[in-house]
């Protein structure tokens, strides 16, 4: 609570030479005046006389004390005496609230103004009879005379006599064991500890530091901020420590007297002391739109305010003023009551919110069934829309409370008034506040007569045309340029033909992430180097690096192109791609067992298990685990996939480049086909024409070495010689235990003659499983493949079978005939 008593202020100066206390000072009056007449002069000496003695008389009487004990006993109000703190900041003693009325106070003792931090009798002052005293049982005692009940708040007690009433210099008042920090009023200061405060001002409260309430309600109208937690302590350089953080004032930093003060109108505030001003400041403030708290205006009132003015009351369309009461003091009465729902209409009030009525539960209806929900209820008085698209309703009942304006509601009220009620209210707190008209008169000066404005005119119209023109025109040629650039871009690099959704554009960071800098390689090949990698979805993938990427990205965007529609157990499943700042990445599914060389050849398998490769080459005795049963199946496997690409899709691709490097092994040693960088995507009547020679070296149909065109059957030829090498587990272009020279070796036309001449299938099989061969388990799957193998490899292209039967010959589906020797163009036949 803020009190403040008016002082006359004259000049005068500190008299330095006598004082009835060290906290006290006596001033005299010091006056120049120039020589009157002598009558008057007599005169005014006798009333500067008069005065001066009775200014000393008061002085005199008015004495400070820095402790109160039985000693002292009884304080009397007339007795003109205060209790100082020992750095005099504060004071304490009988303070007049009337002539006649008092209470024992705590106010600030060295600011201009006297400002009240703590009452013992807020609510019940004394006569100037009454007396505080020090009881011979120790207990301090105050009352409105000696025979009066004790006022003091808690009243303490105490067995020893000597037991002293003190002030300290936080302002806290003790005696014994009892402190009035515990018993706060209105008003909490600088260092004050609290533990859930409880402060008090008429209808008013701050419950436990933490909301403030209106009228004993448990609804309360402000609430602390819910990180913030419950208010501790304010320091004096405008801190405020909470139970979960701390909150700034204004002016926080500089140390400065201090005070939170729950004041009359039911705000928190918080103020600071500006001794050069001698004035108190607000700093913080609790409620910032005053309407809000609750019991600014009566029942049935709407509180008004334009956020500088106090607020006020005023009275909604269908009510009116209580005779004899102000809309705050008692609110507004209903000028015609309404019985039923049918004699009843609503009126729209813009921004109005009404806060207290017997249920605030927020329904979510559009505005006919909210408003059919008043109408069903009679206790309903009106209800409210909010317009913010969540279709929040709340229905009024049985009271209308804490109303306010405020635009800042959103919401529009729904007033239920009688139905003679007129709709042209004149309400000042509608949306017509909020509009302003301010209607001004703009004309321009005329033209001189003699001026060739109208030339002017046109000449600055027809110019800003012919620019815009040009403009037009050229931003058109720069957008079809840049559209045939890019379209052409398009179908160069084959992104018309990446499907909805197909693979992932990564960033080079992603994938310079993944890989770790790429710094785990696992393959190496002509079209770039392969890193074992993990996204951040903990996929492991093999991310290829393509080098020597030129030409429009042909070669790249063939193979995402190419494998982005392709979806086959035996095919490499493409996760995504980069192409970027000169980057051209593919990012594939990771195959743990590597390439068929490395596990098929004898020269791989023993560096593989010589450095240890992610290839665990298990053996039972002498047996590798690449037995006939698992060659037969990747044969197979790869078969079907080549087929699938041949027959299965709308667009037949030749993958060109078939070849054991190019077919990676699964965990259960599943093959997939990969690396369709050579790939060819064409309609399947057409051809294909030969613009360079695809695929690599020992694997290439004849076809490519003449000028015939490249058909499926290229594919055809290259299985069969990987199929030849499965079997025999070396490279074709290794000489087996023949005579001929290098360049006449062929090593399909030496395992025919074995097989089909010398009838020793046995001199062409894998040494490292000759010993596991058995006739009669294996001859039927060995000679499927030796035989299938022959017809891949013919000479003449219509002579090889397509993908489909190759597959089918394999599975035994079908008889195979006795194949004719394969053998190349330049060497003949023997």
């Amino acid at each position: 609570m803020v009190k403040s008593q008016p002082k006359c202020s004259i000049q005068s100066q500190p008299q330095t030479n006598h004082s009835p206390h060290p906290n006290s000072t006596q001033p005299t009056t010091t006056m120049s005046l120039s020589p009157p007449p002598l009558s008057f002069s007599l005169s005014l000496l006798l009333f500067l006389t008069s005065l001066l003695l009775l200014l000393t008389t008061a002085t005199t009487t008015s004495t400070t004390i820095s402790s109160f004990s039985i000693s002292l006993s009884p304080w009397l109000p007339s007795q003109n005496r205060t209790l100082l703190s020992p750095n005099s900041t504060f004071a304490a003693g009988f303070h007049p609230v009337s002539p006649i009325l008092f209470t024992f106070s705590i106010w600030y003792y060295n600011h201009n103004t006297t400002t009240l931090i703590w009452s013992a009798n807020q609510k019940s002052p004394v006569a100037a009879s009454a007396i505080l005293e020090v009881t011979p049982a120790g207990a301090l005692r105050l009352a409105g005379n000696s025979s009066g009940p004790n006022l003091w708040p808690r009243s303490p007690a105490s067995n020893s006599n000597s037991t002293q009433l003190t002030l300290s210099d936080a302002g806290e008042l003790v005696f014994g064991e009892w402190s009035s920090f515990d018993f706060p009023t209105d008003t909490v200061v600088a260092t004050q500890n609290t533990n859930g405060t409880n402060l008090r001002n008429g209808n008013f409260k701050f419950v436990d530091g933490t909301h403030l309430v209106f009228n004993e309600s448990e609804d309360y109208y402000w609430s602390w901020s819910s990180w913030a937690g419950a208010f501790q302590r304010l320091e004096e350089d405008g801190k405020v420590i909470c139970k979960k953080g701390t909150l700034l004032t204004s002016d926080s930093g500089a140390n400065r007297s201090r005070r939170l003060t729950l004041d009359d109108d039911g705000n928190l505030r918080i103020y600071s002391y500006d001794p050069d001003l001698g004035l108190w400041e607000i700093v913080w403030e609790a409620v910032q739109e005053l309407c809000k708290i609750h019991g600014t205006c009566g029942p049935n009132s709407i509180c008004i305010t334009d956020g500088v003015n106090k607020p006020t009351c005023d009275c909604p369309p269908g009510f009116r003023l209580i005779p004899g009461i102000t809309a705050k003091q008692g609110g507004c009465e209903r000028k015609v009551p309404w019985t039923g729902s049918s004699s009843t209409k609503f009126l729209r009030l813009d921004f109005v919110n009404f806060s207290g009525g017997s249920n605030q539960t927020v329904l979510f209806r559009n505005f006919t069934a909210c408003q059919g929900l008043c109408l069903s209820d009679p206790t309903c008085l009106g209800f409210e829309i909010k317009y913010d698209g969540s279709g929040s309703c709340v229905l009024q009942l049985e009271r209308l409370l804490y109303g306010y304006w405020s635009p800042g509601t959103e919401t529009a009220m729904f007033l239920r008034v009688d139905i003679s009620e007129p709709e042209d209210f004149s309400f000042t707190g509608m949306t017509s506040v909020m509009e302003t008209t301010c209607p001004v008169r703009i004309i321009l000066p005329l033209p001189p007569k003699e001026s060739h404005t109208t030339t002017r005119n046109i000449v600055i119209v027809c110019t800003l045309f012919a620019a815009e023109l040009v403009s037009g025109v050229l931003f058109f040629w720069a957008f079809v340029k840049k559209y045939i650039k890019y379209r052409d871009m398009a179908r160069t690099l084959g992104l018309e033909f990446l499907p909805a959704g197909g693979p992932k554009r990564f960033s080079y960071a992603e994938l310079k992430d993944a890989t770790k800098n790429f710094s785990n390689i696992i393959g190496r090949g002509g079209f770039g180097d392969v890193y074992k990698g993990e996204l951040s979805d903990h996929r492991v993938v093999a991310v290829k690096c393509l080098k020597n990427v030129t030409g429009g990205d042909a070669d790249f965007w063939a193979e995402v192109t190419t494998i982005a529609r392709m979806h086959h157990l035996n095919l490499v499943r493409l996760w995504g791609f980069c192409a970027e700042k000169g980057q051209r990445i593919l990012v594939h599914e990771y195959v743990p067992n590597g390439s068929l060389d490395k596990v098929l050849f004898p020269h791989a398998r023993e560096r593989i298990n010589n450095t240890g490769s992610e290839v665990e080459m298990r053996a039972i005795g002498d047996k590798p685990i690449l037995d006939w049963n698992i060659r037969y199946r990747i044969a197979l496997g790869v078969a079907r996939a080549i087929a699938y690409l041949h027959e299965e899709c709308l667009e037949w691709v030749l993958h060109c480049d078939i070849k054991p490097e190019n077919i990676l092994l699964g965990d259960d040693f599943c093959p997939k086909i990969s690396d369709f960088g050579l790939a060819k995507l064409k309609k399947k009547e057409a051809m294909v024409s030969k613009s360079k020679m695809r695929g690599t070296r020992g694997y290439m149909a004849p076809e490519w070495l003449k000028m015939d065109p490249i058909t499926p059957k290229a594919d055809v030829y290259s299985f069969g010689m990987v199929l030849l090498e499965i079997v025999g587990g070396v490279r074709n272009h290794e000489i087996q235990g023949s005579k001929l020279d290098s360049d006449d070796w062929y090593f399909p036309r030496w395992a025919f003659d074995k097989v089909f001449k010398e009838m020793r299938v046995e001199d062409i099989l894998d040494r490292h499983i000759k010993h596991c061969y058995d006739s009669r388990a294996h001859f039927h799957m060995v000679d499927r493949m030796v035989k299938t193998a022959m017809w891949c490899l013919q000479d003449r292209v219509e002579m090889r079978p397509s993908m489909g039967k190759v597959a089918k010959m394999l599975e035994g589906s079908i008889e195979i005939e006795e194949p004719k020797k394969p053998t190349i163009y330049y060497l003949g036949d023997e």
